[in-house]
């Protein structure tokens, strides 16, 4: 194998000698580094697979195969619909061997690179297993330039890196007028220099600023060969319904859709809701009697585990803080108001994820549209809670299932809109018949969160959650 190589080699290199793309004088620069390429090829060859010990999927020829097992072992219950996907994305990771989206080595400016292959939108109700299957093909992928991020994080990281090039551009002088700069594609450049392959859970889109950039920042990702596999629970064409501006974010479904296959995965099972073992009582009504007492002694026994003192701690999210009135090593007591109704967000959630592994939120209260600011919040947190594996207790006015309300809309919700107009500087004429605060994508976002918000009440979940022993 290593002698073919080098044989297409040298006759790449008498090529560009001839044809001056070369000088001779560095051929032996080249050349070292040719060998040296080659000596990490062989041994790559060489290397044997971890083991099934160190990599659950490395006994695995592939997703399906491993999905297969699954089921065979009886760890999975066999889903048509789940199979069916999971074939296209067992064919996705044979064709994605070998792909590489570097264009800098100084071959590929000569010789053709292997095309992409067109990405997967996979889209269907809460709790159908779409997280399930893109993760197994994801641990299946044989590259190290892949990432599997959360949407929600990923914009987050988009907006950093907008504001750190910047922030990085020469001041204007006085009098001179700045020459206009757009960072998305330097973005997307860098992006792509990274990863190949980019995995995205719960793509959805409820900002304004995500949706005015997504076009021209996919459009060159996908450029640049960036293959995606998305999952969501709507289909494309009803992403960002209803949202501010939309018009203007209609063209970047034509991409995704130009870039990616769209496939339905709903069989009308959510799995999270399947009867399985609870890991005690993490769930308590308002209503019950001396409810906040018993919280009170289950905070106070976990903390007694804890190598703390129970006392108020300070976050630094990116370069403010971020103070939650009651905290023990790893554990925060919080209210929903601490967390819902302060002007903090994803960033916030993210890094509580990271420093707690328990959280207790207090006092949830009926979300209704007059809450839709503090909806939206919690909706968010959860998220970041979830995809952490952060362990919570709960205490709420209502059962998860009727903790959403959806009422008609009122005088204040008028005033809401027009001060988001008046922000946006949109005037109020042209945005009248934008149907801003419908809460229908808070209503189908509520459904995602509480599918997840029940699962978070089972024992494999809670287990799965413990830190002290990792």
């Amino acid at each position: 194998m290593a002698a073919g190589k080098a044989s297409l080699v040298a006759l790449g290199l008498k090529f560009c000698v001839k044809n001056k793309l070369l000088s001779k004088s560095d051929l032996p620069s080249v050349i070292s580094c040719i060998r040296r390429g080659l000596a990490t090829s062989v041994l790559s060859q060489t290397v044997e697979e971890p083991s099934a010990t160190t990599s659950p999927s490395s006994s695995f020829d592939g997703p399906l195969e491993h999905y297969n097992g699954l089921i065979r072992d009886g760890l999975l219950r066999e889903d048509l619909q789940q199979k069916a996907v999971m074939e296209k994305l067992d064919q996705m990771q044979k064709n994605l061997r070998g792909y590489s989206n570097d264009r800098s080595s100084f071959f590929s400016k000569f010789f053709s690179q292997k095309k992409p292959p067109k990405g997967y939108y996979i889209y269907g109700d809460v709790g159908t297993g779409k997280t399930m299957v893109m993760d197994m093909f994801y641990n299946h992928v044989e590259t190290e330039k892949k990432k599997r991020v959360h949407f929600h994080g990923f914009m987050l990281d988009v907006h950093k890196r907008i504001h750190r090039l910047k922030q990085s551009l020469p001041k204007r002088k006085v009098g001179k007028m700045a020459k206009a700069y757009d960072p998305i594609a330097p973005v997307a450049e860098e992006i792509s220099e990274e990863a190949c392959l980019l995995c995205f859970d719960e793509f959805q889109v409820t900002d304004i600023a995500d949706a005015m950039i997504l076009k021209q920042l996919f459009e060159n990702l996908f450029l640049n060969g960036v293959v995606v596999v998305a999952t969501s629970n709507r289909p494309p064409d009803d992403l960002y319904k209803n949202g501010l501006q939309r018009v203007n974010f209609v063209p970047f479904i034509s991409v995704l859709k130009e870039y990616c296959q769209t496939l339905r995965l709903d069989s009308g099972i959510d799995y999270r809701r399947r009867n399985r073992p609870a890991a005690g009582k993490l769930f308590y009504l308002s209503s019950e009697p001396d409810v906040n007492a018993t919280l009170d002694k289950l905070f106070d026994e976990m903390a007694f585990k804890q190598n703390d003192i129970t006392r108020p701690r300070s976050l630094k999210v990116h370069g403010r803080m971020l103070t939650l009135d009651k905290a023990c090593g790893t554990i925060a007591d919080c209210t929903f108001e601490e967390l819902c109704d302060r002007p903090i967000g994803a960033s916030d959630y993210l890094e509580m994820s990271a420093v707690f592994d328990t959280v207790f939120i207090r006092n949830i209260p009926l979300l209704t549209l007059n809450k839709k600011t503090q909806a939206r919040r919690f909706i968010t947190l959860i998220d970041a809670l979830y995809e952490h594996k952060v362990r919570v207790v709960l205490q709420a006015d209502a059962p998860l299932d009727e903790l959403f309300v959806r009422e008609h809309h009122d005088d204040h919700d008028h005033h809401d809109t027009h001060v988001l107009l008046d922000d946006l500087g949109i005037s109020r004429d042209a945005g009248s018949s934008l149907a801003i605060f419908t809460g229908e994508e808070e209503v189908f976002a509520f459904q995602r969160t509480v599918s997840r918000l029940t699962e978070m009440q089972t024992e494999e979940y809670w287990v799965a959650g413990e830190r002290s022993s990792k």
